[in-house]
């Protein structure tokens, strides 16, 4: 399907490339577990990828140059790579809630979009949702 939406590349891969990389593959370069930092496009986002049995899990740090197209890049790829794999949920865990240098507009899209803030055990005061794939 073509859209009007210009191709980010993650780490040099296009959303094409990572959906056909294999499980064992893409769990051992994304779903670690841990912290780490991923160029999409002209930004850089720092983040924490999880595959549980019933859901994969998105917790975002800091997202630099790039802002809501990172977002949107990563949305998209979040639910087709879950749908492919057959998770029925994505977690987002973005915590933009006391930023030093907060960005409004991220607030907006975050809220606008059904994240709500909570607080989260062990992470602390975070924006959340359950994106059902």
């Amino acid at each position: 399907m073509k859209t009007d939406v210009p191709t980010q590349l993650i780490e040099g891969y296009s959303a094409e490339e990572l959906l056909r990389m294999p499980a064992e593959e893409l769990e051992a370069f994304a779903f670690t577990g841990e912290a780490l930092i991923l160029r999409v496009g002209s930004g850089e986002l720092l983040g924490r990828f999880r595959r549980l049995p019933d859901r994969l899990e998105v917790e975002l740090a800091q997202v630099d140059r790039g802002g809501q197209g990172i977002l949107l890049a990563l949305g998209r790829l979040a639910r087709q790579l879950a749908s492919a794999r057959g998770v029925p949920q994505v977690e987002w865990i973005v915590h933009a809630v006391h930023c030093a240098h907060p960005n409004l507009k991220l607030r907006r899209v975050l809220e606008r979009r059904g994240f709500v803030v909570r607080e989260l055990p062990g992470r602390g005061s975070a924006y959340h949702f359950i994106d059902t794939v």
